[in-house]
């Protein structure tokens, strides 16, 4: 496809060179241009099917399956999109982190996001994506299978987590997953410490 907008062309470079799945905004591209200058290319780029907008302000390239068709974008490229620049950190919670690692089936349609940045909310489709502005202890497991854990057993609860529930969890954790939680120790809640001491003891 020939672009004969060198603006457009530019956007086109670093959105291929992101790679599949990448979710972004116009605040993504002004360092080429100027913001109008950018809205426009975005505008363009949608109409012609290039990009599609997935929510308000955010686009990605549209992704074919050969059984499902175009596929969602995914989650996490929405919230660290939603998120911005920068080195704002995310943890999912909830029933969502308890559904990334296998414990529920649940896919919930409030998906939320801790954060050390700022609280913001957007809608994709009807799902409806959160984040929330955490405090610097809750956030120190951020983005690790230790966040994943405290958050996805604390959603559970104590009273439900059952011994099914930890072989699940045991099943899929590997040995630099374990020695994660064996550092993380401090950061858990005195019950769900307790089981990640046993999810350590294989390490």
């Amino acid at each position: 496809m020939k672009v004969a907008n060198p603006i457009d062309r530019a956007m086109l470079a670093r959105i291929k060179a992101r790679g599949n799945g990448w979710v972004f905004s116009a605040t993504d591209f002004l360092d080429l241009g100027s913001r109008p200058a950018v809205d426009k290319a975005l505008s363009r780029m949608t109409a012609d099917g290039t990009i599609r907008r997935v929510a308000r302000g955010l686009y990605d390239v549209p992704r074919q399956h050969p059984v499902v068709g175009t596929t969602a974008p995914g989650i996490d490229q929405v919230a660290k999109a939603i998120a911005g620049k920068g080195a704002t950190r995310l943890q999912p919670t909830g029933a969502y982190a308890a559904n990334l690692l296998g414990l529920s089936e649940q896919v919930p349609a409030k998906i939320v996001f801790l954060t050390d940045g700022r609280s913001k909310r957007l809608q994709l489709g009807k799902a409806t994506i959160i984040l929330k502005q955490a405090a610097p202890r809750t956030m120190a497991t951020a983005g690790t299978i230790s966040g994943l854990v405290i958050q996805a057993l604390r959603y559970l609860g104590q009273t439900h987590v059952t011994e099914d529930t930890i072989k699940r969890l045991d099943r899929r954790l590997s040995q630099d997953d374990r020695k994660q939680l064996a550092k993380d120790l401090a950061y858990a809640p005195a019950w769900i410490a307790n089981i990640m001491r046993r999810l350590t003891a294989k390490t």
